[in-house]
């Protein structure tokens, strides 16, 4: 995410570029730890906040670098991944959910456009309704990932996004915590999508996605809204493609999908997995994606998937995400 003055981020982006450009991967973390306050101060931070925070005490998190190395020893195949994410214990918790939050959810509706069970698929697969929110201390383990130098860059621009996140008082540090890599509170955003995107739900002067819901939610809807959602439509459907259907029709790389238009795709043969005809909405657009090769289930994605595919660009997770929403409105 970028700061949201372009001349404050060209800033930060040539400060950050030379800082990192003149630090060694294997320089002591004690050594990189002088040059990082340095770099927080000049973009910023008050030296109250940098020194109180990067403080002699802090020492790399072996687990981080651990896990910031591990490769997958294999791969999963969706149906499996969707089982585990789309199940029943989820579904359930989520309808109470919709039920409990109703009017919240139905303001976030009103200010945002974005549907209750989106918001609310979205928060149960992200940190499981805000049970799962990861407990590492956020400062500590992006300076880990910063100095250990595989994505020094990132992790450093993450890491004074998160001292102003404190300098701004949205939170304390005891409370900072979240994810290995530094994803934060109920709805997992990154710092910089933080300071771009959380919002402040329910006026209170704070965005707390941590422990406020109100501010959880809005900040998520607004997510969405800013990446592109449409509010009167779906995210897509499971469809059925004809035998012998043309497999370069099908989406292989979302960064630049297939689109037709949905009277097109019906022209080609595809329905609904019960046969029918797929619903034609005039001059709505769409595309297939089959998360597990042309074995798997297909689907008929629109313009809400390529939104959900921007806070996680995973077939995996924009499916899930779809389908757990429509389990929990049905």
């Amino acid at each position: 995410m970028r700061l949201p003055k372009l001349a404050a981020a060209a800033a930060a982006f040539t400060f950050l570029f030379t800082f990192n450009a003149h630090a060694q991967p294997k320089e002591s973390f004690n050594e990189w730890l002088v040059d990082m306050r340095q770099a927080a101060i000049a973009e910023g931070i008050s030296p109250a906040v940098v020194n109180g925070n990067l403080t002699d005490d802090i020492t790399p998190n072996q687990r981080v670098i651990d896990l910031d190395g591990k490769q997958p020893e294999g791969t999963m195949t969706f149906e499996k991944y969707r089982r585990l994410i789309v199940n029943q214990s989820r579904i359930n918790t989520g309808r109470q959910m919709m039920a409990r939050y109703r009017n919240e959810l139905a303001e976030i509706e009103r200010q945002y456009g974005v549907q209750p069970q989106y918001v609310v698929a979205l928060w149960g697969i992200e940190t499981n309704y805000g049970s799962n929110t990861g407990g590492f201390d956020i400062i500590r383990s992006l300076a880990t990932l910063a100095w250990d130098g595989r994505r020094r860059d990132f992790f450093t621009a993450e890491l004074i996004h998160a001292l102003r996140i404190l300098e701004e008082g949205h939170i304390d540090r005891a409370n900072l915590t979240g994810s290995w890599a530094g994803a934060l509170g109920q709805v997992q955003f990154m710092p910089s999508s933080f300071a771009r995107l959380a919002v402040d739900g329910d006026g209170d002067g704070k965005k707390d996605i941590w422990t406020n819901r109100m501010d959880a939610f809005a900040s998520a809807a607004n997510y969405l809204s800013r990446s592109g959602w449409r509010g009167d439509e779906r995210w897509g459907r499971e469809v059925v493609l004809p035998r012998g259907f043309d497999q370069s029709q099908v989406t292989s790389s979302t960064r630049n999908p297939n689109e037709r238009t949905l009277d097109q795709w019906r022209n080609m043969g595809i329905t609904q997995p019960n046969g029918a005809a797929i619903p034609v909405v005039p001059g709505m657009r769409g595309f297939i994606v089959q998360p597990d090769g042309s074995g798997g289930p297909s689907y008929l994605v629109y313009n809400n998937y390529k939104t959900i595919l921007s806070w996680n660009r995973s077939t995996y997770f924009a499916t899930s995400v779809g389908l757990l929403a429509n389990a929990i409105a049905n």
